[in-house]
């Protein structure tokens, strides 16, 4: 977290370095394990956000620009019309010059649309980037828990007998704990560089979507603490010491 004289935000940058220094834990404890490249990808997303964010913050110019060019040809060709419009009342009789108004009227409401829609055009264009981002770290939150799902810590202490589509399960009760762990910790950190998005840009369509991650994140964290309680309280039994 950084503190500043306003308020306290997520300091992205040292998100990156917390999720950089997870991976280097995985992989000295599981060097061969996908779970170090799931690592490496929300590392890259983290990363990204990082730039995004900053690109979030920048006015994009070109795209100010277009909406400025747009907006004159809309009011010169709104103008032109108007003329026309106070022409040709002087020649027509009452009833053509309420079709006229009426007609006028409706012209009005599609050029008030296509303004909002020319005026909002680079906040359209950044929260698109921001969603596909978001939706990316929703997919590397359920890559997570497939990670953990065939995690079982009775089956660790070799409790049961195993099937022919049973999945090798090589893990010592230990380095299940970490296993299981680093993958709550890795959840936690998806959820909060959705976070940073939220902090990037006061949207309610980005905040949805990124509250919907962290929703998402804290339930997947709540299976895996529930494996955890399972194992510690199987350490406790047999008496095994998972420090380490």
């Amino acid at each position: 977290m950084t503190r500043s004289t306003e308020t306290t935000y997520l300091d992205s940058s040292r998100i990156v370095a917390t999720i950089a220094a997870l991976e280097r834990r995985v992989g000295e404890r599981f060097p061969d394990s996908s779970l170090r490249n799931t690592c490496g990808d929300v590392l890259r997303l983290a990363e990204t956000a990082s730039v995004r964010i900053e690109w979030v913050k920048r006015p994009s110019w070109g795209l100010r620009l277009l909406a400025m060019l747009l907006c004159t040809v809309i009011a010169m060709g709104l103008l032109a019309t108007l003329i026309r419009f106070l022409r040709a009342v002087k020649t027509m009789n009452v009833v053509d010059s309420i079709q006229v108004f009426e007609s006028g009227i409706n012209d009005m409401v599609f050029i008030a649309i296509a303004v909002f829609f020319v005026v909002s055009l680079e906040r359209r264009v950044k929260r698109g980037r921001i969603l596909a981002a978001i939706h990316e770290l929703r997919s590397l939150a359920h890559v997570i828990d497939m990670h953990q799902l065939t995690k079982d810590p009775a089956r660790s202490f070799g409790t049961g007998g195993d099937t022919q589509s049973s999945p090798k399960r090589t893990l010592t009760p230990f380095e299940l704990a970490r296993y299981l762990d680093y993958c709550s910790e890795l959840l936690s950190l998806v959820g909060k560089v959705s976070v940073l998005y939220i902090q990037s840009m006061d949207d309610t369509p980005v905040r949805e979507s990124a509250n919907e991650v962290e929703i998402l994140t804290t339930g997947l964290c709540r299976q895996v603490w529930q494996k955890l309680m399972i194992l510690n309280s199987m350490l406790i039994d047999t008496g095994t010491n998972r420090r380490g």
